[in-house]
């Protein structure tokens, strides 16, 4: 049985497609066939008639509920007022709702409460759209009265706070100077490691660990560790770019650690830094004091000497000198080598080991020039005057021996209308041979080549009262 809803749509579907024009037997079938499709047909309708209602109804998480579910412009203008009427910011603002169309008008304090209108406007139901006319109140009294009103109100909530302020500003200066009384112990760092620049740096490291830990505690107290974050946040940022501004200063200091960790040099060493000769004074944090050999202070920076070719004459106290002479062209070099060797092996100052040599270092147009080397120890000897001295014994000694030191050749041109000063020429030939006879004659003066200690007391004399750091320690490892 289908009831009288079902049998108007059979009816009416039967009607359409020409019912009463078939015959008898057609009409049986085809009532048969529409009575199966009835029961989908109304399913069908049922569950369209579910879906429009559906869409119809707005939701109710979405939007603010009125109170009949067919909403007029009259409740909605009501609802948007009474709403507005609770905040102050918004009661000078008017709705004026048509069609479900909301016209916003008036004034408010600022441009966010503009937005903040229209934002609560849309969420009542039964709005299409809103259509914001409102205007910021620029009036002095209404937007000072507020502005003064906050800061009273920020101003009183820091003078409740200030208790809680000093409490936890206490508390991180007492674990920041726990800190700086832990640091200062040197001591226990020198034993920790016995070099003194990584002392102070770990001590550094300790008192900086502590203010950070007494900046953190204090923040917690106060509930503003998200401030924390924030402020190491940016100091990262800025500190890459302080880092790239100050690079240099930090690759000074990295190379001042490496120098202490690995000496190239110790105390008093004559050294050769980058062209820079003298004798090392100390070693600080920042630079390499050295005498040099005038006697005048040079600071030379550390990440200067970290990457410098540095040369010590101290560390080998045998040092090699040279020099050349020159013999005339026919004479016969390798017994002038001989010659001036045995001149050399005279000399007290010249080792015999290692033994000194000579050699050919070049055959001119006119003359043979020969190199001799001789050693000496820079502990008793000084280096360039045994050298001077070395020198004069093997000119001295070739001379005597009968051979020509080449001298230069020059072609002169005379004009036959000037006589030459043949008297003055003769009086100074004449001078010049008796000075040389009166050398000869003189009683010869053994040469003093021994050591200039001079500037090595005047680092003695500095390093005794230094009061300074010296980071040069004779225990640490030397390159």
């Amino acid at each position: 049985m289908v009831d009288e809803k079902q049998r108007n749509v059979v009816q009416s579907t039967l009607t359409d497609l020409g019912y009463r024009r078939c015959n008898f037997a057609a009409r049986v079938a085809f009532g048969i066939l529409m009575m199966l499709s009835v029961p989908s047909a109304l399913a069908q309708e049922n569950a369209t008639v579910e879906e429009s209602r559906a869409t119809s109804e707005p939701a109710a998480s979405s939007g603010i509920e009125l109170r009949t579910e067919d909403t007029a412009d009259a409740d909605i203008a009501r609802r948007i007022t009474s709403i507005f009427a609770q905040i102050d910011a918004l009661t000078q603002v008017r709705a004026r709702v048509s069609a479900g169309v909301v016209t916003l008008s008036g004034t408010v304090p600022t441009p966010k409460d503009i937005e903040r209108a229209e934002a609560i406007a849309a969420r009542v139901a039964g709005v299409v759209t809103v259509e914001n006319d409102l205007e910021r109140d620029l009036q002095v009294e209404t937007n000072l009265a507020p502005a003064l009103g906050n800061f009273g109100e920020v101003m009183r909530g820091f003078l409740r706070a200030l208790p809680l302020i000093a409490i936890a500003l206490g508390l991180a200066v007492i674990i920041g100077f726990a800190g700086h009384i832990l640091a200062s112990f040197h001591g226990l760092w020198r034993k920790i490691t016995p070099n003194a620049f990584l002392a102070d740096l770990i001590a550094s490291l300790v008192r900086f660990v502590f203010i950070i830990l007494g900046i953190i505690a204090g923040l917690e107290l106060l509930g503003a560790t998200a401030l924390l974050g924030a402020v190491l946040g940016g100091a990262g940022v800025l500190g890459i770019a302080v880092g790239f501004a100050v690079r240099d200063t930090v690759d000074n200091y990295v190379s001042s650690l490496m120098l202490s960790l690995r000496q190239p040099f110790r105390a008093n060493d004559h050294v050769v830094i980058e062209g820079n000769e003298g004798r090392v004074v100390r070693l600080t944090s920042r630079a390499t004091i050295l005498v040099t050999l005038d006697g005048n202070h040079l600071r030379i920076p550390n990440s200067t000497v970290f990457k410098a070719v540095i040369l010590n004459y101290t560390r080998n106290p045998e040092r090699r000198f040279e020099f050349d002479l020159g013999i005339d062209a026919a004479d016969d070099p390798v017994r002038g080598m001989s010659t001036g060797l045995n001149a050399m092996q005279e000399l007290d100052f010249v080792l015999d080991t290692p033994c000194a040599t000579a050699v050919i270092h070049e055959v001119g147009d006119s003359n043979i020039v020969l190199r001799f080397f001789g050693w000496v120890d820079q502990r008793r000897t000084d280096f360039l005057r045994g050298r001077s001295f070395a020198l004069q014994a093997v000119k001295n000694a070739l001379e005597q021996a009968g051979f020509a030191l080449p001298e230069p050749i020059y072609r002169l041109r005379f004009d036959e209308t000037a006589p030459l000063p043949l008297k003055s020429v003769g009086s100074a030939k004449e001078q010049t041979r008796s000075k040389r006879a009166t050398a000869e004659t003189a009683a010869p003066t053994a040469p003093d080549a021994s050591a200039d200690q001079h500037i090595a007391r005047l680092v003695d004399d500095e390093r005794a009262d230094m009061i300074d750091e010296d980071l040069l320690d004779s225990r640490r490892p030397i390159e």
